[in-house]
């Protein structure tokens, strides 16, 4: 009959919700994984610098004065409620970009101009990284992350010339370019350093047991306690690259970062 519509029949099975949910699986790509970090770590950097110091002026108070007028004023234990939650956000990137600075040597073609580039930007990013956390333009309470990651390289390089050496005074060498990786980052005092330094070593030591390695990270990285939540991202890298801005972009974005969130942070407290 003229005008009526035919239903057309179709020989694909319906689909059971688990087979929904698998066809949605979720693969994090270098380039996913760098977004993601590069969001989270980017609000550690907002509680410390525009809401710590520009919206409380927590430079100008003791840890006790802060905690007494966190305590008597509402607006400010909102602040420092907020600051605490991103800072818990924040904390999500350690283990990523522990993951991806171990990706990026293992994968890496120059293993010496991807060490070159990193403390160039660490240098280049220590002012800014200042003025943003401590409201200074030069303040040797603290390091930039980057710098944490130059000796992590430093580290690495170490490490893989001993890749496939078995015996007791081959690992007396690890445990010594270990130490002494441990040793740097205390005494200059770079951010995230010590766990950082961990993660690298589980992540490297073990890249071939991809579960325990994401496993035992996720322990060591407790310290900062939204941080083992990271490992699910970790576990659906699907070691494909992905596509990002030119790598150098990528790298300025910290120094830029910084630089902004500082200075919204002087005007704030002024």
């Amino acid at each position: 009959m003229a005008g009526t519509k035919k239903a057309v029949s179709t020989n694909e099975p319906k689909l059971t919700l688990k087979q929904r949910l698998r066809r949605l699986r979720i693969e994090m790509s270098t380039a996913n994984l760098k977004i993601y970090g590069g969001i989270t770590a980017f609000f550690y950097t907002l509680s410390m610098s525009v809401i710590q110091n520009g919206f409380m002026g927590a430079q100008s108070y003791t840890q006790e004065e802060l905690s007494d007028l966190m305590a008597n004023d509402p607006n400010m234990m909102l602040l420092g409620t907020w600051g605490a939650i991103s800072q818990l956000i924040g904390g999500l990137a350690i283990p990523v970009f522990a993951f991806l600075l171990v990706e990026g040597f293992t994968r890496s073609h120059d293993r010496r101009a991807y060490l070159g580039r990193m403390v160039l930007f660490a240098l280049a990013s220590e002012v800014p990284y200042d003025f943003a956390i401590y409201g200074r333009v030069w303040d040797m309470r603290g390091q930039n992350v980057l710098l944490t990651y130059a000796i992590c390289l430093v580290l690495l390089y170490g490490l893989s010339l001993f890749t496939g050496q078995k015996g007791a005074r081959f690992w007396v060498v690890r445990i010594a370019m270990i130490l002494a990786a441990f040793f740097w980052v205390l005494v200059l005092k770079s951010q995230f350093g010590l766990v950082t330094v961990a993660l690298v070593v589980i992540y490297y030591l073990m890249y071939d047991s991809k579960g325990m390695r994401l496993v035992i990270g996720a322990a060591v990285s407790i310290t900062y306690l939204t941080a083992p939540l990271s490992t699910y991202a970790l576990w659906k890298f699907s070691g494909e690259k992905g596509k990002l801005w030119n790598k150098y972009v990528y790298y300025a974005l910290y120094p830029i970062h910084l630089g902004l969130l500082g200075a919204i942070a002087y005007f704030l407290a002024r």
